[in-house]
Parts: structure tokens; sequence; C-alpha cells
């Protein structure tokens, strides 16, 4: 894992995301059940990204040269971390947007009725 966080731009990034993610869980006080499908989600698109990175460096030492059949492996792998992504982003919204919405509509400001 360690290798995977020190040499993986994106394992960056989703460990970025899943920093802002738990905090914004602990500042928005999401439910219990939420937070089950907020720690799936993270560990779906970890999980899938560490696969992706596992694929692609094994598809490199098997086949140093360009070759079309191990780019669609690895296109197909990349493919599937967007999938995970994305329901990762899907669940999200799903659990925080209600409580954005309510947040910014308390604010003097505006003008919602959604209060």
């Amino acid at each position: 894992m360690t290798e995977f966080v020190r040499h993986e731009r994106n394992a960056w990034i989703h460990c970025g995301m899943t920093v802002l993610v738990v905090l914004a869980g602990f500042l928005f006080g999401i439910s219990r059940a939420e937070w089950v499908a907020v720690v799936f989600a993270i560990g779906l698109v970890l999980a899938g990204e560490a696969v992706n990175t596992a694929i692609e460096r094994l598809s490199d030492v098997v086949q140093p040269e360009r070759d079309e059949r191990i780019r669609a492996v690895k296109d197909i792998s990349a493919g599937a971390v967007l999938i995970c992504a994305i329901a990762a982003a899907v669940i999200g919204l799903l659990v925080f947007l209600p409580k954005l919405i309510v947040f910014f509509c308390a604010l003097p400001i505006c003008r919602c009725s959604v209060l």
C-alpha cells in the first residue's frame, strides 16, 4: 500500500478527496448508514485504483513494447476505476447534497424556500 500511495498521483488525489469527505461527514453529522455508504465508496475507489495500478505495472513487465492488446487491457482497467469513481460521486451527492442545500439555505443572504 505504501508503494501505491508513494508513487501514484491518482492515489494522492483519492486520498485527498477521502480526507475532505471524512471531514465533511463529521461537519454535517452524517448518520451511521450514510457513513457505511461513504466508507464503502471510498474503499471501492481506492481498491479499484490499486488493482488498476497493479494491472498496469504487470502489463509493463510482461510486454515492455507497445502492444494493442496490453493497451486495451489498461484501458478497460482504467475504465473500471472511472466507473467506481462515478458510483462514489453519486453516493456522495446522495449523502451530502441535501445537507449542503439546507446549510446554504440557512445563510442569512439566501432567499431559498427549502427550509
